[in-house]
């Protein structure tokens, strides 16, 4: 059940209270609109104003009836405004309300994200700032390649939800549009003033044209950039995982005073918010690919969208705002381990400095292909027979006719691989990005 996963302003949101108020919104500001435009007498309108509410237990009983969410929701105003309510919905078709209302919502719900994306982006700038320096393996297919610090790792996380931001910038303008213009979008028995009227109250834009329905490449891009946060949020919640492993043990999400890892093991300490995270994304994705079957629909419209969105819309934002959040809570209560980092450097016996090796040999007058094979065997003995690579490289009278023994302890230094970190973190702080 996805319940356990909505977190209070979305579940707002996408409550049955907040959709019925919101469609009260739009058919309000219709009535307006008309009233302005001379359709419906000063008088009616303050009374559809004045009485015009509805029950939700009582649209459920008109709707099993009627078999026509919008019908009941209309009958139930009417029930309540009386005689002037033959002045609500006037020249609409059901899309004008269900689309302008649901534009709404999704604006909301987006915004909602923004918030999420903006506070992980802050946290991830400060950690990245505060591993900065703190040294550990960087790993290419896998494999042990050469040092980094983590700092630059989450410096590359915060670089790519700053790109998410601006996605969900441009996806909330993608989706602020309404529609208020009749049976397939020809204003044949509405003012194209009422729109506009409606889309200015409510902060929206009218779309250029509709048929009967806003079309669903709109929606769909909106649902694919919320698939594309969940993968990168994804991508961070498995590189957590791989550092994790019993085997790396560089750092390890939070694991809280009275939890259990296993039912069975009492030693386990699980990475299952990172495996959620990661099981939920796929769920964003799937729904992503099913907005894009909402696309093609037949003529002017038909209604096989309204039951996908009904589920993948509020499940979707619903689920990211989600895993968001537990992302956070995740780095906040991050362990980092240093001492392990430093540790797991040395399992390949120092091999990893194998490029400064052959970069000094080439240098020095040998070829790029002989000094390469000469490194390589060193370094697969030195893998092999567990013998430290540097001493190997001492001993070897082939490399001595090039590098002298100071040189090649100067080549073991992981921090000489970090000289242009401070040149890195100057180009890419937010202030020089201006």
């Amino acid at each position: 059940m996805i319940e356990r996963y909505i977190l209070p302003q979305m579940r707002f949101i996408w409550s049955e209270g907040n959709k019925f108020q919101t469609w009260l919104k739009v058919e309000l500001l219709v009535c307006e609109a008309q009233a302005k435009l001379g359709f419906i007498p000063p008088k009616a309108l303050k009374t559809i104003k004045n009485k015009a509410r509805f029950d939700i237990q009582r649209i459920n009983q008109i709707e099993a009836e009627v078999h026509h969410e919008v019908m009941a929701f209309l009958t139930n105003l009417a029930e309540n405004i009386g005689e002037p309510a033959r002045f609500v919905h006037l020249g609409m078709t059901s899309s004008d309300l269900l689309d302008t209302a649901l534009a709404l919502l999704m604006r909301q719900a987006g915004e909602i994200i923004l918030k999420d994306l903006n506070e992980l982006a802050n946290l991830l700038k400060k950690l990245s700032l505060k591993h900065k320096n703190t040294i550990m393996i960087g790993r290419t297919h896998g494999m042990h390649a050469e040092p980094i610090t983590f700092g630059l790792k989450l410096l590359l996380w915060y670089y790519e939800i700053k790109r998410q931001i601006k996605r969900m910038q441009f996806a909330i303008e993608t989706i602020s549009y309404g529609k208020i213009s009749g049976v397939v979008g020809t204003y044949a028995h509405i003012n194209p003033k009422v729109e506009r009227y409606v889309c200015q109250k409510l902060k929206l834009k009218p779309v250029l044209l509709a048929n009967q329905i806003i079309q669903r490449d709109r929606h769909s891009e909106y649902l694919l950039i919320l698939a594309l946060i969940a993968t990168s949020l994804e991508k961070f919640a498995t590189e957590i995982r791989h550092l994790q492993r019993t085997e790396v043990g560089e750092v390890a999400e939070p694991f809280y005073e009275r939890q259990k890892g296993s039912s069975a093991m009492p030693h386990k300490r699980n990475p299952i918010l990172c495996e959620r995270i990661c099981g939920l994304a796929r769920v964003i994705r799937t729904n992503a690919f099913a907005s894009l079957e909402n696309i093609s629909l037949w003529h002017e419209r038909d209604i096989s969208h309204s039951s996908v969105e009904r589920i993948i819309i509020p499940d979707s934002t619903s689920l990211l705002d989600y895993i968001l959040v537990k992302m956070r809570q995740i780095l906040e209560g991050l362990e980092v381990h240093p001492e392990r980092m430093q540790k797991n450097m040395q399992l390949t016996y120092g091999t990893i400095f194998s490029q400064k090796i052959l970069l000094a040999l080439t240098k020095k007058g040998m070829s790029r292909e002989s000094a390469y094979r000469l490194v390589q065997n060193l370094a697969r003995q030195s893998l092999k027979q567990g013998k430290d690579f540097q001493e190997l490289i001492l001993e070897n009278k082939e490399i001595r006719k090039y590098l002298r023994q100071k040189e090649i302890v100067s080549y073991f230094e992981p921090k000489s691989y970090l000289k242009e970190i401070e040149t890195i973190y100057r180009r890419q702080t937010p202030d020089a990005e201006r």
